[in-house]
Formats: structure tokens, sequence, C-alpha cells
């Protein structure tokens, strides 16, 4: 079991702050219809991920509570951030299909891993990557429009969520692989 101190650290705090701002940007979207704020909050979401891991190194302060939760919030702050571009029409309904699909995918080979005695998996700099596009591609959507500035936003959101999705599902087969391979006993 993790010790208080070892549960109680910054990474922790930050993590678990922007695990707050997923039904926060979802409230901002979805009932308020405030793209400002909603935009703010996923923008904050995005940049913490990346900040949480740099203070954890920093600070010594890596821990394996932060190693599983970060990913797990990322996870979910990719799946609500996606439906609720659907429910805006925003993106097609594919695309939450496929990330759905390939996280649901990884969960199972995580069962695998785990029942061989593996533990988690490491999280790769690919993994990292395909985080990164996804992160960033949903507020640029976000603002998307039709003329001006929106066209520009609506590409650069269609060119990280491309590289996104297909880091993604890359990343998902290297799981995979990770979780059919024997154990080095």
């Amino acid at each position: 079991m993790a010790s208080r101190s070892e549960i109680l650290t910054i990474p922790n705090g930050i993590t678990a702050i922007r695990a707050l701002g997923i039904p926060l940007f979802l409230w901002a979207y979805l009932s308020l219809d405030n793209l400002s704020l909603a935009f703010i909050i996923l923008t904050i979401g995005a940049l913490s991920d990346y900040f949480d891991g740099k203070v954890a190194r920093a600070l010594n302060q890596e821990s394996k509570l932060g190693a599983a939760l970060d990913p797990t919030i990322d996870r979910a702050y990719i799946a609500a951030t996606a439906l609720a571009l659907v429910i805006k029409d925003i993106v097609p309904f594919w695309l939450l299909l496929l990330l759905i699909a390939r996280d649901l995918w990884v969960a199972v080979a995580l069962l695998v891993k785990t029942r061989k005695g593996n533990g988690v998996f490491e999280v790769t700099f690919l993994g990292k990557a395909a985080t990164f596009n996804l992160l960033y591609a949903f507020p640029f959507l976000l603002l998307s429009g039709e003329s001006g500035v929106g066209a520009v936003f609506y590409i650069c959101g269609w060119a990280f969520a491309i590289w996104g999705c297909a880091l993604y599902l890359v990343t998902g087969l290297q799981y995979t692989a990770v979780a059919f391979t024997r154990s080095k006993k």
C-alpha cells in the first residue's frame, strides 16, 4: 500500500485538479455553451498534463499512483472531449469510436499483462506523443469554424487529430505486443 507521502504529492495534486477539469469542461461547453471558458479549461488541462510530469521528475515525487493516475486522466479527458465535440457536430462519431475502441483493446491487453504478473504498461515516447497530439487537437477543433481564423484552427486541429489517432493506434499495437510477450523471469 502506498504511503501518505507517496499519495499527497504536488504532481498528484496537479493531476487531481486536472481531473476536476473534465466535468467542468463538459458543463461549460455543453450546458453553458461558453466556448471561451471551455477552451480555457481544455487548454489548462492539456498544459497541466505536461506540467505534472515535469514537476514529478524535478521534485523527485514520481509515484506508482501518479504513473497510473496520469494516463487514466488523459484517457478520460480525451474521451470526454471527443464526446462533447461529437455532440456539437465538430468531429464525426467514428473518431470517438476509434479512440474508445483502442482504449478498450489496450485495457484487455493490460489485463493479460497483469495476469501474467508483469505489472502495468510503461508509458512510451510514442504514447506521450499520441496523447500530446490529441490533447492539442481538441482546443483547436473547439475553436474551428467556416471562415478566417476558424478555418486555420480547423486545419491545425485535424492535423493534430490525424497524427494523434495514428500514433494512438500504433501505441495500442505496441502495448498489445508487450502484453502478449513472455516475461523474462
